[in-house]
């Protein structure tokens, strides 16, 4: 793939970031003292064993989650000072999710599981349009028993960027696929990138992911160990299982 374009606005800005569950000798501190910066428009890896942070740091930038300490910023609007209404407003109109499992509504078409975000959102996709951006032109009327588990994952992608997020956070998207299957929403992630020019933040144990990124944070307990830029992103279809 082409070389991308630096950049140096920051989507997100993070400064002595910690994050503590229980207190005294029970307290398990996920993260410890997290500076980051991420520049708008990259995809970004978050690599790292079971425990070691990377899905509580995507949680609190996401707004599902608060830090017990520190600073956390989305562009020039202080996250970490926004009360809970706040939050969720934020979570409308600038953020989009996909997790391992797909959360998908059974008794609702793709078409409609969609929708259900575009009623919510200030400038949505057509949900056909969002669909068809991931493939799934001519699966729009089936129900999520009716597909596969990479069209049931590409139509949570769909219902995440129908709202044209600027921000897409994914946590282990690929995680309950086999290898093509995972590739093939690898590449949808990366075209919502190219396409939207969303921020793509994606949280996986697949090393080999880390060459479709931008920027790869390796995590290890609850710090960040080594940040590496890409300078050539890599294909979804190059990227080995």
């Amino acid at each position: 793939m082409t070389e991308k374009s630096a950049t140096h606005i920051p989507a997100f800005t993070t400064r002595g970031l910690t994050k503590v569950y229980g207190e005294g000798h029970s307290a398990v501190h996920a993260l410890r003292g997290v500076d980051l910066e991420i520049p708008e428009g990259e995809i970004v890896v978050l690599l790292g064993p079971s425990g070691s942070g990377k899905s509580t740091l995507l949680n609190i930038i996401g707004g599902l989650d608060r830090g017990t300490e520190g600073v956390v910023q989305f562009r020039d609007k202080m996250l970490s000072d926004m009360t809970n209404t706040e939050l969720t407003r934020y979570r409308r109109d600038h953020v989009g999710f996909v997790f391992q499992f797909y959360n998908l509504m059974p008794s609702l078409t793709a078409h409609e599981n969609v929708e259900l975000v575009t009623e919510i959102a200030n400038n949505p996709l057509d949900p056909d349009e969002a669909l068809a951006l991931v493939g799934l032109r001519e699966r729009t009327d089936h129900f999520p028993a009716q597909l596969s588990g990479g069209e049931q994952q590409r139509v949570a992608i769909a219902r995440a960027i129908a709202k044209q997020p600027d921000v897409l956070f994914c946590d282990e998207p690929t995680g309950a696929l086999d290898s093509a299957t995972g590739r093939s929403v690898l590449k949808v992630l990366a075209d919502v990138n190219e396409r939207l020019g969303s921020t793509v933040m994606m949280v996986t144990h697949n090393a080999n992911t880390a060459a479709m990124a931008d920027r790869v944070i390796h995590f290890a307990d609850g710090a960040i160990r080594d940040v590496v830029l890409n300078k050539t992103r890599r294909s979804p279809e190059e990227i080995e299982w």
